[in-house]
């Protein structure tokens, strides 16, 4: 692949304005006060409009797609997991038993597994090894995570996905993440593009110690400084201080808004890649609500930047889109609100009191 080959999104069309509105009216007719229902409501205006009806259909394909990679930083004792455990757990996702696994098929969701960059001799099926760009990354603290050609691959791998998953018939989609020492680069991809400090971004991660939070917040300086002197460009920045899996969810994430089809963000390395997307594809935070929070620092963050409020407060910190899906219960409530309660002229009840 040409290395200056530029990847350019569609231009990124907004929600539907007349269904939000109509979903919104709707809302006021049916047999409940006006708001009572809370986010619940907002977030079936937000399907609505995004679905372009209302009311909005109820789902019948939600799809979650796991990126798996390892990265280079690992080596350096940022987790309390050793990288071979990737591959591992990948292995555990094919088999079924792995935490989406059972989350997804409790909330009617399907589970796919991408290896990006899983640093195994071989994808453990070739199915899931299509895209493979590389085994692992490289250290982002003192060299480049991908070259210029495996950034591009990766973001066009995400695209791709996204298409094939679109053609495929998904009407709601998940990005997970799976890969020891993740959230390392995904700190310092916040860190870069909302202008923050090293200490305000790096946080427990899988549970580390002490002396690995103090690796880890040396790694995220160190990275940090070399991602800075290519702030300009995002490509450049994922290339720099990213990895497979990052670019790849990055890609996704930005043709999900191109095909018009909404996403649940899980947490900090989805959300990191979400930075990334809306800066080369602008307007497509609007196809995006968060799953939930967790408690890393850097993923409140990126919240922020994104100003999107989540669905959930469960310190989920798993990965692999756990938190999203768990959020999904809830979209599908919110939904099904519009599509199958009463209005007050069905019900004979009556309406408010004027004031």
């Amino acid at each position: 692949m040409d290395s200056e080959t530029v990847i350019e999104f569609a231009e990124i069309g907004q929600p539907d304005e007349h269904a939000r509105s109509a979903a919104i009216e709707l809302h006021g007719k049916l047999i409940k006060p006006d708001g009572s229902l809370g986010r619940l409501e907002e977030l079936g205006v937000w399907i609505a409009a995004c679905q372009g009806q209302s009311p909005p259909r109820p789902f019948t394909r939600p799809r979650v797609v796991v990126f798996a990679a390892d990265h280079g930083i690992a080596a350096k004792g940022v987790s309390a997991y050793p990288a071979e455990v990737t591959a591992q757990l990948v292995g555990s996702l094919l088999t079924g038993g792995a935490a989406i696994n059972v989350l997804a098929a409790s909330a009617g969701a399907s589970v796919r597994v991408v290896d990006m960059g899983v640093d195994s001799p071989a994808p453990a099926t070739p199915s899931i090894g299509e895209f493979k760009v590389r085994r692992g990354s490289g250290s982002i603290d003192v060299e480049d995570a991908l070259t210029d050609d495996e950034v591009r691959a990766a973001i066009r791998a995400g695209m791709t996905i996204a298409d094939a998953e679109v053609d495929g018939g998904a009407d709601l989609l998940i990005a997970g993440d799976l890969g020891i020492g993740n959230t390392t680069p995904a700190s310092v991809l916040v860190a870069a593009m909302t202008g923050s400090e090293p200490v305000a971004v790096v946080g427990r991660g899988s549970g580390i110690d002490d002396n690995a939070w103090m690796r880890k917040a040396t790694a995220v300086r160190d990275a940090l400084r070399r991602a800075r002197k290519v702030l300009a460009d995002p490509i450049a920045v994922l290339r720099t201080a990213g990895g497979a899996d990052l670019a790849a969810i990055t890609g996704f994430l930005a043709q999900a808004a191109v095909r018009r089809t909404p996403v649940v963000l899980d947490g900090l390395v989805a959300g990191a890649a979400a930075l990334v997307a809306e800066e080369l594809a602008p307007g497509a935070r609007s196809w995006w609500v968060a799953g939930q929070r967790t408690g890393e620092p850097a993923h409140a963050l990126l919240l922020d930047q994104l100003d999107l409020e989540p669905i959930l407060d469960l310190d989920i910190r798993l990965g692999e889109g756990t938190g999203a899906v768990a959020a999904l219960p809830l979209l599908f409530m919110a939904t099904r609100i519009l599509a199958e309660m009463s209005t007050h002229d069905q019900a004979g009840v009556t309406g408010p009191k004027d004031s």
